[in-house]
């Protein structure tokens, strides 16, 4: 995909909150620090597009950004991170599920998680979410440049067959060296012009 504009709309807790949803959507959903930020900011050629930190935890609220004023792209808080206050893990629960079932332009979530580390078990209350709302994922497994091929390719197995017996497509992608990206792209594109979710 051709990139002309991406845009920071606004960040939200509420729907109250959220932008008119006058676009298709494209949501990020995984771990803290399994790379969302970078893997926007890579898909839409902008590096300070959304903001990364090496602090996990970094995101918490839900960040909504406009690519060539067609698609928006949403960058959902980080779960998991055990140094973040009590108050805002209360918070994540309810604020990420009022987003999931409720965006009737919602599209696909790029399910993120980093090849290295095993799926967890708020990978699986993620997965279950999707799997319960009947929202369209794919997996992105993030950081491929960490590892060797045959090494990626072990940890994907791993992460695949964690899901099982549901098929979920995984992608590999590296913020360092582009791999994936177009293929992400072509996945995204499939999935813009689809109605609304049941």
């Amino acid at each position: 995909m051709k990139i002309h504009s991406a845009e920071f709309v606004k960040s939200a807790v509420t729907p109250l909150h959220y932008p008119p949803a006058s676009m298709p959507e494209i949501a990020f959903a995984g771990k803290s620090n399994v790379g969302k930020s970078a893997l926007i900011n890579t898909l839409t050629q902008r590096k300070g597009l959304a903001k990364t930190s090496n602090s996990p935890g970094c995101t918490q609220m839900i960040n909504f950004f406009t690519v060539n004023n067609q698609l928006s792209l949403v960058d959902l808080p980080g779960y998991g991170f055990a140094k973040v206050p009590v108050a805002v893990k209360k918070k994540w629960g309810p604020m990420v599920e009022a987003y999931l079932k409720d965006r009737s332009s919602l599209r696909l979530v790029l399910f993120v998680l980093d090849i290295r580390r095993d799926p967890g078990e708020n990978d699986l209350v993620m997965y279950r979410w999707l799997e319960f709302y009947g929202i369209p994922y794919l997996l992105v497994l993030t950081k491929i440049d960490k590892l060797s091929k045959q090494q990626t390719m072990l940890h994907r197995q791993t992460i695949v067959d964690f899901f099982l017996p549901h098929s979920v497509p995984a992608i590999l992608f590296s913020a360092r060296t582009g791999a994936g990206k177009e293929e992400l792209w072509m996945e995204i594109g499939k999935n813009i012009f689809m109605g609304n979710k049941a």
